[in-house]
């Protein structure tokens, strides 16, 4: 029995030598483990994601990133297949925008010789198709005059380059023109609109569908100089709110004209060219679809007391108080080379309050406005 008993104590020795060989390894392992985590979390803090922190690790440059702190730039370098370690310094100091090609596009960029300001301004200003496109051309000189405004798009780079030289405007006037298309021919080249929003553009180079409607209200007898007048429900009460203001100051406004449909436009085009002739209707009518009558929130407004409204006192009242009720002046004379059309006193657009004050504040058309804070 002893002896069977040592054998087993024998045969023991190397697995307890084994397991604790394991247990050092394990030890390591978790102590590494650790160590790691901590390196990843650090780096995380600051707002590097997952993927970014374990490259950055792997390729020794956590102290930089240290350095520079949170950039988003970076952590989209270190998270992308085209990270190039000779551009890290150059990452760093490149706008973040969010583009699929963004690493790929910044390397081209800076292969072309662009400055780091220069390939930000390139970024900010186009989509990640426009920046992909804009990688193909030689490298562009002056970049700055066009994109120091801040709704300067990049598709729009020739387009400016062509305006400048024929008009010699400056290059706000250039970006603010061709953005609203005002280098192209009217009614040529516009564009289809079709969500309707109190925001909404239309003009000789905007186009409603023909089966554009909006939702309509009857505008009630009292408000409107002839039955079966209809508008935007929101617009009208608008309205209703103006007209009871401004008569108990004594001012009596009307509408004379609102909701016109597609078809309705067809027909006044019509009859204005039986009256003053083609040339007459080309300078002054809109095309069906591009007036804004049909959107239901543009406004014909008369006084009761006057046949011709920009003679009367009602007149005067609208241009002080219309914005306070989301109402704009439309076609104002100073600027019909921006709205395309001819000085109409009468003719207000319902945009809300908040616009029509800046607009009114800041002495801008609806169209600059566009320009400025809605198309993207």
């Amino acid at each position: 029995m002893e002896k069977v008993v040592k054998r087993k104590l024998v045969l023991k020795a190397p697995f307890v030598k084994l397991g604790k060989i394991l247990g050092v390894i394990l030890v390591i392992l978790l102590a590494v483990f650790i160590f790691y985590r901590k390196e990843i979390n650090e780096i995380k803090e600051l707002g590097y994601s997952e993927k970014a922190s374990n490259n950055i690790l792997f390729k020794f440059k956590k102290d930089y990133v240290l350095s520079v702190g949170e950039n988003k730039t970076l952590n989209a370098a270190f998270e992308s297949d085209y990270f190039k370690e000779k551009n890290l310094e150059d990452y760093s100091k490149i706008d973040y925008v969010k583009q699929k090609d963004l690493i790929k596009n910044i390397n081209k960029l800076i292969n072309k010789g662009y400055m780091n300001t220069e390939i930000s301004l390139i970024l900010t200003h186009g989509s990640n198709k426009d920046v992909s496109e804009f990688t193909k051309r030689e490298k562009v000189k002056y970049l700055e005059e066009f994109f120091n405004v801040s709704y300067a798009k990049l598709a729009n780079y020739d387009r400016y380059l062509n305006y400048s030289y024929e008009t010699g405007e400056d290059e706000e006037t250039t970006v603010l023109y061709v953005n609203l298309n005002l280098d192209k021919e009217p009614y040529e080249d516009y564009v289809d609109v079709k969500d309707f929003s109190y925001d909404m553009v239309v003009n000789k180079y905007r186009k409603l569908d023909e089966k554009f409607e909006p939702d309509l209200v009857e505008i009630k007898e009292e408000y409107a100089s002839e039955k079966g007048l209809k508008a935007e429900k929101v617009a009208v009460n608008a309205f209703i709110k103006m007209y009871n203001d401004a008569k108990k100051e004594g001012y009596d406004l009307v509408i004379n004209s609102s909701y016109r449909s597609y078809q309705d436009q067809v027909d006044i085009q019509e009859e204005y060219r039986k009256l003053y002739g083609d040339n007459y209707v080309l300078k002054y009518v809109a095309r069906p679809g591009y007036s804004e009558h049909q959107t239901g929130l543009a406004f014909d407004i008369g006084s009761k007391n006057s046949n011709v409204f920009a003679n009367s006192k009602e007149y005067t009242w609208m241009l002080e108080n219309a914005y306070k009720y989301g109402f704009i002046l439309r076609f104002p004379k100073k600027y019909e080379h921006i709205t395309g059309f001819r000085s109409e006193p009468w003719h207000y657009r319902y945009v809300g309050t908040k616009i029509s004050k800046y607009i009114w504040e800041n002495d801008i058309t609806l169209e600059e406005y566009y320009a400025l804070f809605l198309d993207k």
